[in-house]
């Protein structure tokens, strides 16, 4: 994931909850069970891993049984070694004892117990990148290098993709209305071949080509073997492509393509659980990228409330709204807002309209802090329209030059807010065709970004007269500010 812009806004579920969750997930309960069974008599190699003997044992105690008991076991051992819930005491005798994480599942704060679900979140993460080595386990055995070019196989590449997968799961996770919601064959779930595709295919890219189509089958098949690795650590809820889709493939000698419009789901669907949302975020955070989490503005200043607010989707701002006023006094809070949304910067339309909304989930002990910015070149329009939404009387009416005014630092703020959306196209051509002098006026509104506004009109506005007239109505309001 190259690009450094700020991430969507997440909402995390509290450190307590994802503490249980942690502890509850199949990978790490197990390590933490071999780590409280291990003992003096338990026997491992010169590199922490528990020696073919024990592992009978050590699935035993976990109550695993079938052909795969002892890979879980072997797994869950691992994971205890990485998390530090077991060390080695003695390298020349190879045996083990309690690490001194493993107190800590059971005595740390939940902020402890998510540290070392992370650790052991790095370890599997690090395992899902590595492909079958069985080819070259004879060469390491005698001591020879191990060449990854009989594998085909780039680590880096391969970490790299996989993380890009991940990234790409984030962010159509951040887009929804919140963590955990729906099952895994419903909503939230991501259909495998449209993640693979998320990753693989160009962005502007029209009908696939074969060879892009090719690619995506042959990611799938990686994936779906790594998202069954990463489901026991509690990243994701998995739902594996069909096996009856991986014979067909296996009997055409090619990958399995995803041609059944059906039912998707046969060909694998991923959610990301609230856990792995956190877990995502973390390494996010670590990597350097600005990935916001709602709530994380409740004990700062309006300042950081607006503007940190000013990108966010619509349901995610009038959260994190709603956790900065929990925290005031109404009166207090309107004040606090009212005063931050001042300014003649570019961000200061948006932060206008950031402290409307706000303002809107205030309730009427607010109206004194309306009433005193009144005369307020810059906010007087919008107590107006708060005073008079809420009923409240003697309420004066706007001037001609407040209304313009107001007018164009709405749509400067929806500009920066949206773009060129749907709603911003019904409100420019509403305003010039309902006001027909509209531009003779507009181009003389002492408001820094009006010429930008009217050029914006001018680009929007679906009938030609009326675009040129906004377009000459932004020249002159250049021309103006340039005297």
């Amino acid at each position: 994931m190259s690009d450094r812009s700020p991430l969507p806004p997440v909402r995390l579920v509290s450190e307590p909850e994802l503490a249980r969750d942690a502890l509850a997930t199949p990978l790490l309960s197990r390590a933490a069970r071999l780590a409280r069974w291990a003992g003096p008599d338990t026997r491992v190699d010169a590199g922490g891993v528990l020696v073919e003997e024990q592992l009978p044992a050590a699935a035993e105690v976990l109550g695993l049984t079938g052909d795969d008991a002892a890979a879980c076991a072997s797994e869950a051992w691992r994971a205890a070694l990485d998390a530090g819930l077991v060390e080695i005491a003695d390298e020349d005798a190879g045996t083990v004892a309690a690490g001194p994480e493993l107190a800590v599942l059971t005595g740390g704060s939940p902020h402890d117990v998510l540290s070392v679900w992370l650790t052991v979140l790095e370890s599997v993460l690090a395992d899902a990148s590595v492909p079958d080595l069985d080819g070259l386990v004879d060469a390491m055995e005698e001591g020879g290098p191990v060449d990854f070019s009989a594998l085909d196989w780039d680590p880096a590449a391969e970490a790299e993709f996989l993380d890009g997968v991940l990234a790409s799961l984030y962010l159509l996770t951040a887009g929804g209305e919140g963590p955990g919601a729906g099952a895994v064959a419903g909503a939230g779930a991501v259909p495998l071949p449209a993640l693979a595709a998320s990753v693989i295919a160009p962005s502007d890219m029209g009908e696939p080509t074969n060879d892009i189509l090719e690619q995506v089958s042959d990611a799938m098949m990686r994936l779906d073997d790594q998202f069954r690795l990463l489901e026991p650590v509690g990243l994701v809820e998995y739902r594996p492509v069909d096996e009856a889709l991986l014979a067909d493939a296996e009997e055409a000698d090619g990958p399995a393509a995803p041609v059944d419009d059906v039912d998707v789901s046969r060909y694998g669907m991923v959610r990301l659980t609230p856990l792995g949302l956190f877990g995502l975020r973390a390494r996010l955070l670590e990597a350097g990228f600005e990935a916001p989490a709602v709530g994380e503005l409740a004990d700062k200043g309006a300042d950081a409330l607006l503007d940190g607010t000013a990108a966010f989707p619509p349901a995610a701002s009038h959260a994190e709204t709603e956790h900065w006023l929990a925290r005031r006094e109404p009166l207090a809070a309107a004040r606090e807002l009212l005063s931050a949304a001042r300014g003649a910067d570019a961000g200061a339309p948006l932060r206008r309209l950031r402290c409307q909304q706000a303002l809107s989930l205030v309730g009427g002990e607010a109206e004194p802090a309306l009433r005193e910015v009144l005369d307020d070149p810059e906010l007087g329009g919008l107590a107006r329209v708060w005073l008079t939404e809420r009923g409240h009387a003697d309420v004066p009416a706007p001037t001609q030059d407040m209304v313009f005014w107001l007018t164009i630092d709405t749509v400067a703020a929806q500009l920066a807010a949206e773009g060129d959306s749907e709603e911003l196209h019904a409100l420019v051509k509403g305003l010039a065709d309902q006001h027909s002098g509209f531009f003779a006026a507009a181009w003389r509104v002492d408001h820094p970004q009006t010429a930008d506004v009217l050029e914006a009109m001018g680009r929007l506005h679906p009938d030609r007269g009326t675009a040129k007239e906004a377009r000459k109505a932004a020249f002159k309001a250049r021309s103006n500010r340039g005297r």
